[in-house]
């Protein structure tokens, strides 16, 4: 578990995602504001499973609340072929730093694992964010109706070795 303060709020812990994260995860992805709208298809029906949490390094940033903990955002990695595949942070917690905060942690444990670069296929209106976290734009995906019926630009991040 990694700790870190935000630089508006309190702190901010990653840990690994487990199952019983699951439904506040799908939640999240279905949730997003990014996918309002002509964007919405891409995550209609869309679920993080408890397998899929299991397959997969998923890790949640989360806070705490009146509640208790409070998911603010996650990551999925795919180690072959080395792939970011999901990175959500909740509406309301955006402008926090809690995307760069889980794009730092993504780039750790992809070193530990010893890659040396991670592609991300990106949400158009994400594109600006991964361009200030250090991603280069190395192509476009194609359109893949109905779910996906515009090309996103592909990124990869380049992996220092440490």
């Amino acid at each position: 578990m990694s700790s870190r303060t935000s630089p508006a709020g309190p702190p901010v812990t990653i840990r690994r995602a487990v199952a019983r994260d699951a439904k506040r995860l799908t939640r999240l992805v279905r949730g997003s504001g990014a996918y309002e709208g002509k964007y919405a298809s891409a995550v209609a029906g869309y679920r993080v499973g408890p397998d899929y949490i299991e397959a997969h390094r998923a890790f949640v940033a989360v806070g705490a609340d009146e509640q208790g903990e409070r998911i603010l955002g996650f990551y999925s990695l795919v180690l072959a072929p080395p792939e970011l595949d999901l990175l959500f942070v909740a509406d309301e917690a955006q402008g926090r730093g809690i995307g760069r905060l889980l794009v730092a942690h993504m780039q750790s444990e992809a070193r530990a694992a010893g890659l040396d670069r991670v592609m991300v296929v990106s949400h158009l209106p994400a594109e600006d964010f991964y361009h200030r976290v250090g991603a280069v734009r190395t192509g476009t995906a194609p359109a893949n109706p109905p779910a996906v019926p515009w090309d996103r630009p592909e990124f990869e991040f380049r992996i220092p070795s440490g």
